[in-house]
């Protein structure tokens, strides 16, 4: 596939309404100029190039670079099986407040599905199921960490109110710090003030690493190029400060380790890739 071929799949892709006449009205530039792209008539200049790419919602590599025809597959694992594992560990390890969540996640994310651009049908469970895997695979046995990760998006994604989760009041707390509609949306600095109230309590740190590794694990799958820039921007804007809190935790030096290092992993493959 050309350079032309690869613009010309790109805008379709983007849907009917953006025809040549409309990206070149976003990008400034004549339709001509478009049509001769998409003809192979003559490439793009950097600049056109790099806002090609962004009203288009790909990388520049895509567009200059033959596929290399890799085929798709889901990101996310068996929720079944996880749910399985995790009730599993639990009763191994007597955490009577994970198996009460276990069943209030299931319950409230029921069958919603997972964000996928590519369209792999993904229940919703899986993002919580994911976690408290992750967090077992670590040698966290402890009820409160597995309970919150579990519980981290209840209060976000249902009508249920944080005192009424089934836990201990250390994991309501760290549920309450990390639900995002129980801020402000407005205003420059309501991010800022998101991230200052979960730094001041550990156990929501480690819950907020969890969830971020996770999704930046499955970002691609989600988010188009535009978003995917945003989270690796505030990923690297805001995270730093949660590992810390999470390192002084002498039972978590492990977890920590790991964490950061699989953060630090795929920024700087994000990085370098968008």
């Amino acid at each position: 596939m050309t350079t032309g071929e690869r613009i010309t799949k790109a805008r379709k892709n983007k849907g009917k309404e953006l025809t040549q006449e409309k990206l070149a009205e976003i990008l400034g530039v004549s339709p001509q100029a478009v049509s001769s792209w998409e003809r192979d008539e003559y490439l793009p200049d950097t600049k056109n190039l790099i806002a090609l790419a962004d009203a288009l919602d790909v990388t520049l590599d895509s567009l200059l670079r033959e596929d290399n025809g890799w085929k798709m597959g889901p990101v996310n694992c068996d929720p079944d099986r996880m749910f399985t594992f995790v009730k599993g560990r639990a009763q191994v390890y007597c955490l009577p407040q994970t198996l009460r969540m276990l069943d209030v996640a299931r319950s409230v994310h029921g069958k919603k599905p997972r964000r996928s651009k590519t369209g792999f049908d993904t229940v919703y469970t899986v993002h919580p199921l994911t976690m408290a895997c992750h967090a077992l695979a670590m040698g966290l046995h402890d009820d409160d960490v597995i309970a919150a990760a579990l519980a981290h998006d209840i209060v976000e994604e249902s009508d249920m109110q944080v005192s009424d989760l089934p836990a201990n009041e250390r994991v309501r707390e760290a549920v309450r710090v990390v639900s995002k509609n129980l801020y402000g949306h407005s205003g420059p600095d309501w991010e800022k003030a998101y991230f200052e109230e979960i730094e001041k309590n550990p156990l929501a740190c480690l819950v907020k690493c969890l969830d971020r590794v996770n999704n930046l694990s499955g970002m691609a799958d989600a988010f188009d190029r535009a978003g995917m820039v945003k989270y690796t921007k505030e990923t690297d804007q805001y995270y730093p400060a949660l590992l810390k809190v999470v390192k002084k935790v002498p039972e978590w030096s492990n977890a920590w380790w790991l964490l950061r290092y699989q953060m630090t992993a795929l920024l700087e493959t994000f990085k370098r890739m968008l």
